[in-house]
């Protein structure tokens, strides 16, 4: 078997500052972690969790890095995106961006107020718009390219009863990703979305879990994910080798998205039409 030619030594390289929005716990913990560990300087921004905005600091910190604190409240916009601005200025530059930070809501439509559908929107969409969009200039400025990961669900493909609102935000996020991909392009800058399914974190009310222990029949894997393996993903698409990846979406499910037509043609009763 011949062996594979190397990558071009022109490609992209990995980022070297990135920020990492909602990284005071879960996933954007995990990810600023595992960026830190690949030699990347890590922005962090939190909403109400300064302790844990600053655990994940010193967690990145150990490893070698530069890691600064903001805070960041998605709930006052367009306000809050100046957060992306000041840690821009504290590492010197950026030149990646992980759209992580969002709220989440499961009521039935019909159940919902406009208040609360706002909120839901205006901070895992609109608030992920205006990062992205803060970010982005940042890196035109700079003008060595740039990646953009917004983190969706599965939900930005598949729709979940009761979870309207958090449905509507992740999809409309998975387009807003695409849009970016064809309008970043020409600067270099890539822009994906990965679309994770139950991961145990707190979030999901499962913090401090074995996701190997919680058994879910219904995912092929059988099981709920790690925040870390969210963050390989990120990872992954941070490095020269994803350097032709752009306006694209990476399920990190279990395989949960595949069971349309298995789950589908195998529920016994009606128990799903209830949130």
């Amino acid at each position: 078997m011949a062996t594979p030619a190397p990558l071009p030594q022109d490609l992209p390289g990995r980022p070297r500052r990135a920020i990492v929005t909602g990284a005071d716990s879960g996933i954007g913990r995990a990810t600023a972690v595992t960026l830190a560990g690949g030699g990347v300087d890590v922005g962090i921004t939190y909403h109400r969790d300064a302790d844990g905005a600053e655990q994940t600091a010193r967690e990145a910190s150990e490893q070698g890095v530069s890691a600064v604190v903001e805070p960041m409240d998605l709930t006052d916009l367009p306000t809050a995106a100046s957060a992306i601005d000041a840690l821009a200025d504290k590492l010197g530059g950026l030149d990646m961006l992980v759209n992580n930070a969002g709220t989440i809501t499961s009521e039935r439509a019909l159940d919902t107020d406009f208040d609360r559908w706002r909120q839901v929107l205006g901070v895992d969409l609109d608030g992920s718009f205006l990062c992205a969009q803060r970010a982005a200039r940042h890196m035109i400025e700079n003008g060595n390219g740039g990646r953009i990961i917004n983190i969706t669900s599965v939900h930005e493909h598949q729709p979940r009863v009761g979870f309207a609102a958090y449905c509507a935000a992740k999809a409309g996020l998975g387009a807003l990703t695409k849009v970016l991909a064809l309008e970043l392009a020409e600067h270099g800058i890539t822009v994906n979305s990965i679309a994770p399914g139950e991961i145990s974190t707190p979030m999901t009310g499962q913090d401090d879990v074995d996701p190997r222990e919680q058994r879910r029949p219904g995912v092929p894997l059988g099981r709920t994910g790690d925040a870390h393996e969210v963050a390989a993903a990120v990872s992954f698409l941070a490095t020269p080798a994803a350097s032709y990846i752009t306006g694209t979406s990476l399920p990190v499910d279990g395989g949960v998205t595949l069971m349309g037509v298995e789950a589908g043609l195998r529920l016994g009763g009606d128990d799903w039409r209830t949130a």
